[in-house]
């Protein structure tokens, strides 16, 4: 069972709140070793300063070398430091603030706000007390701002619990005591597991990458090869750390929390599938087309469209003709996708479409039954399936006006029982990309196959793409963690 370990720099510091064992002295802490093998120790460092050398940067820096989990690292202190990484991406953060701020805060040029555990009391600003937690992971935090024609974030300092106020003392209490709830709130028995997977899923998600049924068979999967599965939410950034892996079973995106996530395990040494290159290179159909047609593999003939260029346009028609297909180079599940016949159909869509990118594809239309699916894992193929249609409908998913999306009818074969040339030139579209797990959409015109697209996070339903193999499709990716789990472990030895 896990310890959680409460350091602070003076008695002191804690008078205001109830007394409680897991509540030590900084010396003590530095002077008697705690927790054993026997058990996992989590410490969340509450000293005054963290500077460098200091009492508190001590405290952070011998937890980890006996194990701990500690918040906040070293490498977060080093990086509060760093006056360049301040540059976070909110985008509406000078309209957020002028909203916010009295009057529209015509006469304030500077003011802060404390964050507790990533949590704030100004709901307008929440999204960005989370966000500089999750890149800043530090118990108590004062984001400042200062406004030069612009509101920009000016600093991010760590906090004294000493400095409170008897009202901010009460408002990190209480998020103490929620964030440790929730942090350690399923202590797991590891000695049952030799790894522990996080696996990172979204219930509400209405075409998510797996359904419920193939996320059990998953979690049935890791717990045969000694693996424990733990779904976990966007809410859960904090507790990736205690995890070996991450297995992404969200619809990724690079402006998302999944990015966020695959990059924190990144850094944290584990084993993350899909990883935050994977993410970045298969989320952007505009550097796909490029990346396949830099390594001469087929793919249907495509043009860039640019904004506000109406002679570049013209001249694309007149290379592919009509019907040709517009796309938002991160469109997923068919979204974002439109089939047009004519030129006033297509200054139509383009400007609908052009509202979310500065850049758009227009690719020749090649019309196939069905479309190729090759799941790729590790550099080898792990499944095939043929997509049909949409019954009516020229692509595998129709989304109709009421928000609901239809899809066509699936077949899934032996890989050996897949065209050669479709298998092959799937494999040859993943390997510059990475050794992550991808499905490679293809269409085949005569005997020629052509790429549509590379996607980072495929689609793995149960009753789908695991109707030919069935659970051991679901083995085959567990093995694979496991492979890559135990070299990590074994490198770190």
């Amino acid at each position: 069972m896990a310890r959680l370990v409460i350091v602070v720099e003076k008695a002191s510091d804690w008078s205001s709140y109830y007394p409680s064992v897991d509540v030590m002295s900084a010396m003590d802490y530095l002077r008697k070793p705690i927790g054993g093998d026997d058990e996992r120790t989590h410490v969340i460092n509450l000293c005054r300063s963290y500077k460098y050398l200091g009492t508190g940067y001590y405290v952070s820096l011998l937890a980890e070398a006996r194990g701990h989990k500690v918040m906040p690292s070293v490498r977060t202190v080093n990086d509060l430091r760093r006056r360049s990484l301040y540059g976070l991406d909110i985008d509406d953060l000078n309209q957020k603030l002028t909203h916010f701020l009295p009057a529209g805060g015509r006469d304030t040029t500077d003011f802060g706000i404390l964050v507790y555990f990533g949590e704030t009391a100004y709901p307008a600003l929440q999204d960005l007390a989370r966000q500089v937690f999750e890149m800043f992971p530090c118990p108590l935090l004062r984001i400042e701002f200062e406004r030069d024609r612009v509101w920009q974030v000016s600093s991010i300092k760590p906090v004294g619990l000493h400095s409170l106020d008897d009202a901010q003392e009460d408002a990190f209490a209480e998020e103490l005591d929620r964030f440790s709830r929730k942090l350690w709130r399923k202590p797991r028995a590891r000695k049952q597991f030799r790894y522990d997977l996080a696996m990172l899923v979204d219930p509400a998600e209405q075409m998510p990458p797996s359904n419920k049924k193939a996320l059990k068979a998953f979690i049935g999967a890791g717990k045969e090869l000694g693996i424990e599965v733990d779904p976990i939410g966007k809410n859960d950034y904090q507790r990736l750390a205690e995890y070996d892996g991450l297995f992404i079973r969200e619809t990724t995106a690079s402006d998302n929390h999944t990015y966020r996530f695959a990059h924190r395990a990144e850094k944290e040494g584990m084993v993350a599938v899909d990883d935050p290159s994977s993410i970045l290179r298969c989320t952007n159909k505009i550097y796909l087309n490029d990346l396949m047609v830099s390594r001469k593999l087929a793919v249907p003939r495509t043009e860039i469209l640019y904004r506000d260029d109406a002679k570049g346009m013209k001249e694309v028609v007149e290379r592919l003709g009509f019907p040709l297909v517009l796309k938002i180079p991160d469109g997923s599940f068919s979204r974002g996708v439109v089939k047009v016949e004519d030129e006033a159909a297509l200054a139509r869509s383009a400007s609908g479409l052009f509202q979310h990118s500065a850049l758009l594809l227009a690719q020749e239309y090649v019309y196939t039954e069905f479309d190729w699916r090759i799941g790729v894992f590790n550099r080898e193929a792990i499944y095939a399936c043929k997509y049909y249609m949409s019954r009516g409908h020229w692509q595998i998913y129709n989304h109709g006006a009421t928000g609901t999306a239809k899809s066509g009818g699936f077949e899934t074969i032996a890989l050996k029982d897949a065209p050669a040339a479709v298998v092959k030139l799937a494999l040859k579209a993943t390997q510059p990309i990475g050794d992550g797990l991808y499905g490679v959409d293809l269409k085949q015109v005569g005997n020629r196959p052509v790429v549509i697209e590379v996607n980072d996070n495929p689609s793995i339903d149960a009753g789908v793409e695991d109707a030919y193999l069935g659970d051991e499709l679901y083995l085959r990716v567990m093995r694979e963690f496991l492979r890559r789990m135990e070299r990590k472990r074994q490198g770190a030895a």
